[in-house]
């Protein structure tokens, strides 16, 4: 029998799977639905990528949906944000949509349940609703404002509308249960009054609707079949169906699955937001952060958080992802794309004394290995380069194949080369390394088939581009950055090393034809890639210009992180 080669289905692809074939429908409609409140994160890439993966998969649509119903904390550069992070992965939705579009339908619906009498006006403060809720050991106690009657409330209810009452005076709630074992049914909050202005309603409204109660009448109202979730909304569901079953309205279903949670890493938005405010960044798109902006601006491509988000797949339990397996998927896309050139990011000068005087010439260099269709770039050469100062070593230890006094070494993509000898300062610090060529290796083999066993990168210093390279590393130093002793906070756990600015570094001159065109992925603005050998891979930062080129680590050749 012959063997299919087939990826095993996660439980929501099941789940989808067994509605079509049923005809339970025709096709699938998800949604992604943010809060316009800060910027997207990685755990909210594993979202996109899940509903808008799955609907491709199975030939539906996803909406963007903006859950804006909280003014006080949503801004249109939110929004702006959001759409670009999401083409700029690589989706585009069926529509996009706002809570707000439904706020006169989510009030009518609330008229509704309070006239079937499922819905009141509660005067009690936030903090005795709180007191009177209960454990999830002992029922709670009812509202003294429960039973009002179904006229008495309508009236209340409209007042609030109208702005007749100050915030915080009066919420309107669900009549269910406050004995309810699942504390979600002990008549949550439907609506709060709330004088505040809205990026798209202006005035027109003072109360807005809670979550629960907007979340799944908006998804009815599109016609949402699979409204997805992280695994901590699975308490909230029951009250999501109790809503769409009391107003007879289009039976959306939610599921639930793992949020995404990496090692060294924080993803709540309120921490993030903290970084920013305080100065810990330099804002939602420093490299450092987890938002998708910043690993945009890290040099992270599309492509390598796709394959991350399906590598770590769909599961049901929350877990720990580490963050080198987020580097991997950059390196394994990075390396089959990105063009290879040789920089110096801590230069000391080489000069070949036996090299002919004024001399240049041009040496051929592969723009990259992994792709013969990248081509070829000439690399210009000449009696004075520069290479890495941890290159070469005045008393090596054992196997020790770089370069040292006496000792041979390739030149990548030139020639052998020998150290003679060395010029210091009045420090003892190294000035200038002198060494002699062999003319015969040219391209880096000797005719007569000695061996060397270093080859070292350089960089021409007679056409050596300056450029300024930030060198990134993870942000926190701690495994679990929010598990600190007490009296603490998440901030204790910074890494202090996260950024090194390195001033002095030397590029070939390839790199400024390079990065003159702007680089556009899915019409989102994004960053030049490269891998600088022997070093790592590098992108293009906004704050360089043509005058001033300034590079970013995105990651190192290999896994290398390392604290205490």
């Amino acid at each position: 029998m012959e063997e299919k080669d087939e990826k095993q289905l996660n439980f929501l692809e099941e789940i989808i799977e067994k509605g079509l074939n049923d005809g339970s429908y025709k096709s699938i409609l998800t949604r992604f639905p943010p809060e316009p409140n800060g910027y997207l994160h990685i755990g909210h890439a594993k979202s996109i990528c899940l509903n808008f993966g799955l609907a491709k998969k199975y030939g539906g649509k996803t909406n963007l949906r903006f859950d804006d119903t909280n003014p006080v904390k949503e801004d249109t550069e939110y929004v702006d944000s959001i759409q670009n992070d999401i083409r700029w992965l690589g989706f585009e939705w069926a529509g996009v949509h706002y809570a707000s579009d439904y706020f006169e339908q989510l009030y009518q619906w609330a008229e509704l349940l309070i006239s079937k009498g499922l819905a009141y006006v509660d005067d009690q403060t936030l903090e005795e609703i709180r007191a009177n809720r209960g454990t999830v050991t002992s029922p709670g106690k009812d509202s003294p404002w429960r039973n009002r009657s179904v006229e008495e409330n309508l009236d209340l209810f409209r007042r609030m509308r109208a702005g007749e009452f100050e915030d915080g005076s009066r919420v309107l709630r669900a009549k269910i249960d406050m004995a309810h074992p699942n504390m979600m049914f002990r008549d949550p909050i439907m609506y709060r009054i709330l004088h505040a202005h809205h990026h798209r309603t202006g005035d027109k409204w003072c109360i807005y609707p809670m979550y629960d109660y907007a979340h799944g009448q908006s998804d009815s109202i599109e016609g949402i079949t699979h409204s997805i979730c992280t695994l901590e909304f699975d308490i909230h569901r029951p009250l999501y169906d109790w809503f769409i079953q009391q107003l007879g309205i289009f039976p959306s279903h939610q599921y639930e699955f793992a949020r995404l949670n990496i090692d060294y890493t924080v993803m709540s938005k309120r921490k993030l937001l903290q970084l920013v405010k305080e100065h810990y960044v330099s804002g939602w798109d420093d490299p450092r952060m987890p938002t998708i902006c910043g690993f945009r601006r890290r040099g992270y491509t599309p492509e390598s958080i796709r394959s991350f988000c399906d590598r770590i797949g769909v599961a049901k339990r929350d877990n720990i992802i580490s963050y080198s397996l987020l580097e991997f998927s950059l390196r394994e896309h990075l390396n089959k794309v990105a063009q290879r050139r040789m920089a110096v990011l801590n230069p000391v000068k080489l000069v070949i004394d036996n090299y002919p005087a004024g001399q240049e010439e041009l040496l051929t260099a592969v723009n990259n290995p992994e792709n013969e269709a990248d081509g070829k770039r000439q690399v210009p050469f000449c009696g004075e380069l520069y290479i890495e100062r941890d290159d070469f070593m005045e008393n090596p230890p054992k196997k020790y194949f770089r370069l040292s006094p006496g000792t041979e070494v390739r030149l990548r993509y030139a020639y052998f080369v020998t150290c003679t000898s060395v010029e210091k300062d009045a420090e003892g610090n190294i000035t200038c390394i002198h060494c002699t060529y062999d003319p015969a290796t040219r391209g880096g083999d000797a005719p007569d088939g000695r061996k060397v066993k270093g080859t070292i990168h350089w960089v021409s210093a007679r056409h050596a581009v300056d450029a300024e390279v930030r060198m990134f590393d993870r942000l926190f130093a701690a495994e679990a950055p929010d598990e600190v002793p007490e009296g603490g906070t998440f901030l204790d756990n910074l890494n202090p090393d996260s950024l090194q600015v390195l001033n002095n570094c030397k590029i070939e001159p390839a790199i400024v034809d390079d990065v003159k065109t702007p680089n556009k992925e899915n019409g989102v603005d994004a960053p030049h890639r490269f891998q600088f050998e022997r070093l790592g891979y590098f992108c293009t930062d906004p704050d360089g210009s043509s005058d001033h080129l300034v590079f970013n680590r995105s990651c190192t050749l290999k896994d290398s992180f390392k604290i205490g």
